[in-house]
């Protein structure tokens, strides 16, 4: 499996012209390798070039496996690191860095050999890492379920005169009996007019009768994030919350019915905001449509207006239209989708109906 993701790394690094790459950022070299190092300030680099040479740059402070398929190149602190890694460059060819590469670690190398030409070959990976092979889609469907039986729980936590902070400090352990080994990201919990910032950070707001509850979570399972929003209603809807949530359902279920392969993502975008911009909450729908999602919560690639990417099998990717009035309240509704070889597939099974919780304590 390992292999195969280096020899597609490899063909991506082909197609644009470029025979070597050091590449830093620590899931990318784990998707590779199997190992994970988070080198904080330290350099953390993994060198390949077309003729199959892989290079792993590593702090002695980090233990790794012994056996790796690639020479390990130790280093202390007072080593001067990056003079190793230039000798490992032929500067005869242009050299492909990815995007986390930090300018103290480039610039040193750009001035041993400052003919060479240096290239964002970040692609390489990210397109790469955008489909996923069949062990990442079984790690992403086990993620989602275990999403799907927390906002379960989550729901259950809903009652009088309890405040965001309470409800998000008891959702790790709910991760955990469930489990997950931990958050994807921090949980968003939001009520009634909070809903309208659609990356409001739980506080000590009380809910109200008549309060939207608005959770947008995830969790990490054998290192694949998970993420869903769902947005409920606390003793009652009013007029207005009812006609808002029908409405970005219809536009996220509007998106995913078109998910195929061939299809481009600004597409899906498309026919979200479509369905809110006739019914006259354009505005209102401040965000993309949807972002990719793998070892990291947001991936490179997105569902957007401008978006250039087609739908290929192995793409999973957030749909999670939403309308916010602010001072007022907000909805999103958001799942998780695997793009098959002939279609969709919603990893998401919690249900989209419109719930009003009564209280539960």
């Amino acid at each position: 499996m390992l292999a195969e993701r280096m020899n597609r790394v490899m063909k991506e690094l082909a197609n644009m012209e470029l025979t070597q790459m050091i590449i830093v950022d620590p899931l990318s070299i784990y998707y590779l390798t199997g190992v994970y190092v988070s080198p904080g300030e330290r350099f953390l680099g993994l060198y390949l070039n077309q003729t199959g040479k892989k290079v792993f740059f590593v702090n002695k402070l980090f233990p790794i496996p012994a056996e790796l398929d690639a020479e390990v190149v130790w280093y202390s602190d007072t080593d001067p690191v990056m003079d190793r890694v230039a000798e490992y460059v032929d500067p005869s060819c242009a050299l492909g860095v990815d995007k986390d590469m930090r300018a103290r670690f480039l610039l040193p190398i750009m001035e041993v050999y400052p003919q060479m030409t240096v290239k964002n070959a970040s692609l390489a990976v990210d397109l790469t890492r955008g489909q996923k092979d069949g062990q990442e889609r079984e790690k992403m469907r086990a993620a989602s379920r275990i999403n799907d039986q927390a906002m379960d729980r989550f729901r259950a936590l809903i009652h009088a005169g309890v405040r965001e902070k309470e409800v998000a400090e008891k959702m790790l352990n709910i991760y955990l009996e469930l489990g997950a080994d931990g958050f994807s990201f921090e949980p968003i919990v939001s009520f009634g007019a909070n809903a309208a910032d659609p990356h409001h950070m739980p506080d000590d707001t009380v809910l109200k009768d008549g309060d939207c509850v608005l959770f947008d979570v995830g969790c990490k399972k054998d290192g694949y994030c998970s993420d869903m929003t769902r947005t409920f209603y606390y003793k009652a809807a009013d007029e207005t919350s009812r006609r808002i949530y029908e409405i970005v359902k219809r536009a996220n279920e509007a998106a995913e019915a078109l998910i195929r392969p061939g299809v481009p993502l600004c597409e899906l975008d498309k026919a979200a905001r479509d369905v809110i911009t006739e019914a006259g909450y354009g505005p209102q729908f401040t965000h993309r449509l949807g972002h990719f999602i793998g070892l990291d919560e947001h991936e490179f690639g997105d569902v957007s207006s401008v978006s250039d990417w087609i739908a290929a099998p192995g793409m999973i990717f957030s749909i999670e239209p939403g309308i916010y009035l602010e001072g007022n309240t907000g909805v999103r509704i958001e799942d998780l989708v695997l793009v098959t070889e002939n279609g969709c597939e919603v990893l998401n099974h919690y249900s989209k109906e419109l719930e009003i919780i009564e209280s539960y304590q």
